[in-house]
């Protein structure tokens, strides 16, 4: 474990597991259909690589960048569009696939932009879903983790841009969250 993590809250095991119920539920979901992924940067990058592997279904891969959390542990209210996407989603079946929905400002918008393009159907999938209320009782179609209300990194997500390489999902001790950045 990390010197800096208080507690894994989900073992790099139960991760790749999941991941193989995940995919199985959208390789089924998705049969047939002409599915084009977005990728939510930079959280999800780990997420969407491992469960790439794993849909045998055929797909277009985008990515749309956003900032929301700007170095905090709660979401700002703040919205950067950071990259938009490059493949035409028209008439197409679109997987929004997402680190975390904590409070749902982001996911919303990004939802919002995304329909403006007129794709066939959208539909969700988180890594992480906090057991909080989400805006506009926002749901996600597919959640691999349903978490309690507490800061995470790993497995993609960050604190001040660190700690997305770990391999499993933990909390940080108090001290490292005050700790002056540099």
């Amino acid at each position: 474990m990390h010197p800096d993590a208080a507690e894994i809250l989900i073992t790099e095991s139960q991760i790749q597991n999941r991941l193989d119920e995940l995919a199985n539920e959208l390789n089924h979901h998705y049969r047939g259909a002409d599915l084009t992924l977005v990728g939510v940067l930079t959280g999800s990058v780990m997420f969407v690589a491992d469960l790439l592997r794993r849909l045998s279904v055929p797909l277009r891969l985008d990515n749309i960048g956003v900032s929301s959390y700007h170095g905090n542990t709660h979401p700002t209210g703040e919205f950067t569009l950071t990259k938009a996407l490059q493949l035409d989603i028209r008439n197409r079946d679109v997987l929004v696939v997402d680190d975390i929905l904590d409070t749902g400002h982001t996911l919303h918008r990004i939802l919002t932009l995304i329909r403006q393009l007129e794709p066939r159907s959208l539909k969700t999938c988180v890594f992480l879903e906090k057991d909080i209320p989400h805006v506009h009782n926002l749901k996600p179609d597919f959640v691999a983790f349903k978490i309690p209300n507490r800061f995470v990194v790993g497995y993609g997500l960050d604190y001040r841009e660190r700690y997305r390489n770990l391999p499993y999902v933990a909390t940080l001790r108090p001290e490292v969250l005050t700790r002056p950045t540099g």
